[in-house]
């Protein structure tokens, strides 16, 4: 593993936690106004780390479930802009909760990504040990 995707390791586990810890807050009914800037933050930080972590290999599908994590990236970014825009009242028909639906499609597919991306790597390498 070298530096870069350590530190790009470090800073997404970071960022994934300041996505977690608001909205884990936020369910529990603790609002505080500056906890949306921290998920804010967080969300930005994970699309800006899958936005630099990039695979090096040929294999289509790994590169298409790097692609899917970047979608999920934005997912939350879109949650976070929900968020902010429901307590501005931005949009009129805003019930107050629809960031939610974002988060759960983001934490969906990192959840299917994460899986996937790992069994994709063994059968990579187990094709190029039996060649």
């Amino acid at each position: 593993m070298d530096k870069k995707s350590r530190i790009l390791g470090i800073v997404l586990s970071v960022a994934m936690l300041m996505i977690m810890i608001p909205v884990l807050l936020n369910l529990l009914l603790f609002r505080q106004p500056w906890l949306n800037f921290v998920f804010a933050a967080g969300a930005i930080g994970t699309l800006v780390v899958r936005i630099l972590d990039k695979y090096p290999g040929s294999n289509l599908r790994i590169k298409r479930l790097y692609r899917i994590s970047q979608v999920s990236a934005f997912c939350y970014c879109l949650s976070a802009f929900l968020k902010f825009s429901a307590e501005c009242y931005f949009f009129p028909y805003a019930s107050g909760y629809d960031w939610l639906g974002f988060l759960m499609a983001g934490a969906a597919l990192q959840i299917y990504t994460a899986f996937m991306i790992g069994h994709e790597e063994k059968k990579e390498v187990k094709r190029k040990l039996t060649k």
